[in-house]
């Protein structure tokens, strides 16, 4: 039976309207509204006319029903930022990244989840510091937060959302926390995303985020304060501390040079002066909107061992997305990013992945 359901999804993936899509397909002006709300059942030339507009497969519409999500718990990096068409076509790529979770489950053992609940934590620096003990990470640099996040459960996938307006989001499903990054952004402005959502999944995981208006703010501090330990920091950079101190010192914690200097001033290692000057001076080098002299991007150490995997049975991403009845770019956009680029090795290996026999 045609899935109602699977046409609203492949529709807000492209970011189209039902108007706009019925325009597009040459079909009646409520058709696609009709469809979506169960009225009609299509007969072959409609799908075939839709599949072909949103370059999906037809098969793809006679799936069962895709996962929902639901939106107030979903914590978006700049929901405020975010049209309801950005955020429509990134909560689809959350479902469509639900069912490969699924896929991938059936054939592969993944690591067992291990992230602390700390909903009843107010302070995120407190926080931060608990997640690092229970990781046994002390107050040492990361070498790979990506990593890091994969040993203890949880799922990243990429986005290929080419918006500043979604930088990340994650969300809770069935016990199981998932991340996505845009990796369009800086490696550091992305690794930055990854431990703001991991704030997320461990203080307000019982939560409706909608309701909490300093949950991005108190996600941003656990992120400065997980990536950059206070004793850490104030161990490590003396006086007088300079912009050229801040660009060599921001490589050992791999952050943004705005972000270790915003850091700094709110361990009180620069006053509100000297700030505000490193600032100006920051933005005059171009570090304001990019990241000059730049760290490595990471990449993910589980999705290279699946894919390595299932290549050596012949299994490629275009066999992949076949058997899933999607479109190769959707496959490409969850996982390419995070699987193709050069990565440190981490200090803690993933020794928990072996394909089910």
């Amino acid at each position: 039976m045609f899935n109602p359901k699977r046409l609203t999804l492949a529709r807000q993936r492209r970011r189209l309207t039902a108007r706009s899509l019925a325009e597009q397909a040459c079909l009646a002006a409520d058709t696609i509204s009709r469809l979506e709300k169960g009225q009609n059942e299509p007969d072959e030339n409609t799908i075939g006319s839709i599949a072909r507009v949103l370059d999906y497969p037809v098969g793809f519409f006679y799936l069962d029903d895709p996962e929902d999500l639901d939106s107030d718990a979903v914590s978006f990096r700049s929901f405020s930022k975010m049209s309801m068409k950005e955020r429509q076509a990134a909560e689809s790529a959350g479902q469509l990244a639900l069912s490969l979770s699924c896929w991938i489950e059936e054939r592969f053992s993944l690591p067992a989840v291990d992230v602390p609940d700390l909903g009843q934590e107010q302070d995120p620096a407190i926080a931060a510091y608990l997640v690092r003990q229970a990781w046994g990470i002390g107050e040492s640099a990361i070498g790979n937060l990506i990593g890091l996040l994969e040993t203890h459960g949880v799922r990243v996938f990429s986005l290929s959302e080419d918006t500043a307006a979604v930088n990340a989001f994650s969300f809770w499903r069935d016990g199981k926390p998932f991340i996505f990054l845009n990796n369009f952004k800086t490696a550091e402005s992305s690794l930055f995303d990854a431990a703001h959502e991991l704030g997320h999944l461990v203080m307000h995981k019982q939560e409706s985020l909608r309701d909490r208006k300093d949950a991005e703010k108190e996600a941003n501090a656990f992120a400065s304060a997980f990536l950059m330990p206070e004793n850490d920091v104030k161990s490590r950079i003396g006086y007088p501390i300079t912009v050229g101190v801040i660009l060599k010192a921001k490589l050992r914690w791999r952050v943004s040079a705005m972000a270790l200097a915003y850091r700094l001033h709110t361990l009180d290692k620069l006053s509100s002066w000297q700030y505000k000057s490193i600032c100006i001076e920051l933005g005059r080098r171009g570090y304001r909107t990019g990241e000059p002299i730049g760290t490595e991007r990471e990449t993910s150490a589980i999705w290279k061992k699946i894919l390595q995997s299932l290549w050596s049975d012949r299994i490629g991403r275009a066999e992949i997305a076949r058997e899933l009845n999607w479109p190769l770019e959707e496959l490409e956009g969850l996982t390419q990013h995070l699987s193709e680029r050069r990565t440190i090795v981490p200090k803690t290996e993933i020794k928990n992945l072996s394909l089910i026999k």
